[in-house]
């Protein structure tokens, strides 16, 4: 077994990001006992599905599950050169092709329940070797071991590898960058998945702005502005510097009762005492 040392980037340690691959990693506990081996594919290049892929797989270790990270993006991995993993010599290439053994191109890192297979060397034959024997035979291997098992494929949209990795998984989940993909691209994609028997778990919208005001600083505004203006018109008269002072009303001037009025009233007390 080999060993790297990771490199994350200050983005990858920051909390909210951390707290949001937590409930990332709850959604695919809560998918089922069953969802073991999770592939993670984009659309195209360049949307984030490696960094979401090694956070997920981080969550998962930080959380006490054993767990290995598969970088099955054999045309253009990018793992070894971000997180400057130093001199990793052996790869999943070196296992597909019956070199090496599974447990030779496994790396323990310095995050505990943290493993992971690197790419290796660019074969020929991507797709012909994820999806042989030796492949399937390896992942159930795997499962024998680690709790779980993440697996970075390259972008579906460009070569069909991520849909030949993701038949043989329990789950999938696809990354979107945000305002960077049509609705029909992610829709084609998409399909490419259901026509390879793959499971979907999810989608993952990566890479969204979330400087800007929260909805509830939003509906804040909303409500200030429009209820405000609302109340300020209507109540407003009825407030502290709008109170109108009544003015005090005459003393009335009491009328002497006449004798026929006491005749009357003298009358009804009689009545009333005989009850």
């Amino acid at each position: 077994m080999q060993n790297a040392k990771l490199h994350f980037s200050q983005s990858e340690n920051n909390y909210q990001i951390k707290e949001a691959y937590k409930t990332l990693r709850s959604n695919i506990e809560f998918s089922g006992q069953n969802v073991k081996v999770v592939s993670i594919t984009s659309c195209t290049p360049g949307e984030g599905k490696t960094t979401v892929a090694m956070a997920l797989a981080r969550a998962f270790a930080e959380a006490g599950k054993k767990t290995v990270l598969v970088d099955a993006d054999m045309r253009k991995s990018v793992l070894v050169g971000r997180y400057k993993t130093g001199s990793v010599r052996l790869g999943l290439t070196h296992c597909l092709v019956g070199r090496e053994r599974l447990s030779s191109v496994i790396c323990e890192t310095d995050t505990p329940n943290l493993y992971v297979i690197f790419s290796g060397p660019v074969p020929p034959n991507p797709s012909e070797l994820l999806g042989g024997r030796i492949f399937g035979k390896a992942l159930e291997n795997m499962k024998q071991v680690f709790d779980y098992i993440i697996i970075d494929t390259p972008p579906l949209g460009s070569v069909i590898d991520a849909a030949v990795v993701a038949k043989q998984c329990d789950g999938t989940v696809m990354v979107i960058e945000s305002n960077a993909i049509s609705y029909r691209f992610a829709q084609r994609v998409k399909d490419q998945l259901d026509k390879a028997g793959a499971k979907m778990l999810g989608v993952v919208l990566n890479k969204v702005d979330i400087t800007g005001k929260g909805y509830y600083g939003h509906y804040g505004s909303y409500y200030g502005k429009y209820y405000g203006k609302y109340y300020g018109k209507y109540y407003g008269k009825y407030g502290e510097d709008n109170i109108e002072v009544p003015s005090k009303p005459k003393a009335s001037v009491e009328k002497e009762p006449s004798d026929d009025d006491l005749d009357e009233l003298n009358y009804l007390a009689g009545v009333m005492r005989k009850d």
